[in-house]
């Protein structure tokens, strides 16, 4: 008997690899001959650099960086073991949860500190980057980050432009003469789910500028800002194309990147399932496993457990999800490659007290248990 497991995080209680060795607990309570393969699995998004550590032999690293507001914050990031990969979440370096309420204004937040840690990890040797630009509290059009790998933004004066999308209003050249030669040989993969373009009605600004705390006021400012940047850029760098999907990700990062990178914009899920290389280990198995924190409408619309589960069902594999908590909605997940799901609370609790690990890992060792006793008596009758 070959089971993989890919479980992604229960936030706030599990990381996806603690999640899925309490599933392989349970089935080898009742088959301890089992054969199990737990695999990480993540969306790109908060959990995708612990998820690759853990999973992937990969070495965590710690570097200072500027924060949001222009103040040093430590941020995390990973390098797999090959020692060519380096696994980050801009949220670490420019997060919106860096960022106190009061304190949000996207005209002044940076992306900065995502450049510094990309520099870190070119200097240590990466040259493949896999990243999440999920969370930002930026709406800087990433140049932060790109003045952090010496692009040169400049006034009319010669001189950077200011940090957040209020300097973008000064912008009047941009120069690569100091851009490390080292950059040309990186490629980048950026975990990216939405499809917004930089500028407009579903632009950056007008759909998440609000949330990161700007007026309809600083809105307009901030669209005025980008267009006036992606104009500049499209007449130097012809790979700059405002208008395509996701180049308004993370506050205008995704443009960024795909105009001074050699980039690629991916689904979070797609990413992390190629490089973990679970298709492989798919076709092998008679049983694959999935789940996460909350299985719900929104799990069905192509989350991480879903992902797993149509890669199973390619090669005609049973999958059996597990989850802290399900919705009436989830249901719509067996219309998507789940066969059955189980939520694994036991007994009337508190939030607090099902979220406490060794609570939510006995929860899950014990609810896998009985789902595979059941799944073997029918498996092989």
């Amino acid at each position: 008997m070959k089971i993989v497991i890919a479980m992604d995080s229960f936030k706030g209680s599990l990381t996806s690899m603690e999640a899925g060795q309490a599933v392989a607990q349970g089935i080898h309570r009742a088959d301890a001959n089992a054969s199990i393969l737990a695999r990480p699995l993540a969306d790109g998004g908060e959990g995708t650099v612990e998820a690759l550590i853990q999973g992937m032999d990969g070495i965590r690293q710690t570097v200072t960086v500027t924060g949001p507001l222009g103040a040093p914050v430590v941020c995390e990031y990973g390098i797999l073991k090959n020692g060519q990969t380096a696994v980050l979440e801009m949220s670490s370096a420019a997060g919106l949860t860096l960022v106190p309420k009061d304190k949000r204004n996207p005209l002044f937040t940076t992306t900065y500190g995502v450049g510094e840690a990309i520099l870190d990890a070119i200097k240590k040797g990466c040259r493949r980057f896999l990243i999440g630009i999920g969370g930002s509290a930026t709406n800087d059009g990433g140049i932060g980050m790109l003045q952090a790998l010496d692009f040169d933004f400049l006034n009319r004066e010669g001189k950077q432009i200011p940090f957040g999308a209020s300097g973008l209003a000064q912008l009047c050249s941009i120069h690569t003469g100091h851009v490390p030669p080292e950059l040309s040989e990186c490629e980048f993969n950026i975990a990216c789910d939405v499809t917004n373009p930089l500028c407009g009605e579903l632009g950056c600004s007008a759909v998440y500028g609000p949330q990161k705390g700007a007026t309809p006021a600083m809105v307009r400012q901030m669209e005025e800002g980008l267009y006036r940047f992606a104009v500049l850029a499209k007449s130097q760098f012809p790979k700059a194309d405002p208008r395509l999907p996701g180049t308004g990700a993370a506050g205008g990062l995704g443009f960024a990147f795909l105009t001074f990178t050699n980039a690629v914009l991916e689904s979070g899920v797609h990413i992390i399932l190629s490089e973990t290389g679970l298709e492989k280990d798919i076709q092998n198995a008679d049983l694959i496993i999935t789940g996460e924190g909350r299985l719900d409408g929104q799990t069905a619309m192509g989350k991480a457990p879903i992902g797993v589960a149509r890669l199973a069902k390619k090669y005609g594999k049973p999958v059996l999800a597990f989850a802290g908590s399900v919705t009436r909605e989830a249901s719509l997940c067996n219309e998507n490659g789940i066969d059955a799901f189980f939520p694994i609370l036991r007994r009337i609790t508190t939030l607090e007290e099902a979220m406490e690990p060794q609570n939510a890992k006995a929860n899950l060792a014990d609810t896998a248990e009985q789902a595979f006793r059941l799944w073997s008596l029918t498996a092989f009758s």
